[in-house]
């Protein structure tokens, strides 16, 4: 999603500095969610991993970007939108006692 909002705001085939930025951020933090793949969405979530300025940026991106992944990626954006109806997310239990 970040690709394509660069590419169609910054004009780059590649991620420009702050999207790259960006990118690198939300990996980071979504490889911490101690949720992994039994989260649903972020916006459902109560645990907020992001700091507010990043998170307003990742809302402006996926307000841009998200409308367009169905005629893009539209397996991805059917997945999204089901795990989405999901109730709430399911927290990954650590073998550390």
């Amino acid at each position: 999603m970040i690709h394509l909002y660069c590419r169609h705001h910054h004009g780059k085939l590649k991620l420009c500095h702050d999207c790259g930025q960006l990118a690198a951020y939300t990996r980071e933090r979504l490889g911490n969610c101690p949720f992994q793949e039994g989260k649903t969405v972020c916006s459902k979530c109560e645990v907020h991993c992001y700091k507010p300025e990043m998170r307003e940026q990742i809302r402006t991106v996926m307000g841009y970007s998200g409308p367009r992944m169905i005629y893009l990626h539209p397996v991805m954006a059917i997945a999204h939108l089901v795990d989405k109806r999901r109730k709430e997310p399911v927290r990954v239990k650590s073998g550390i006692k």
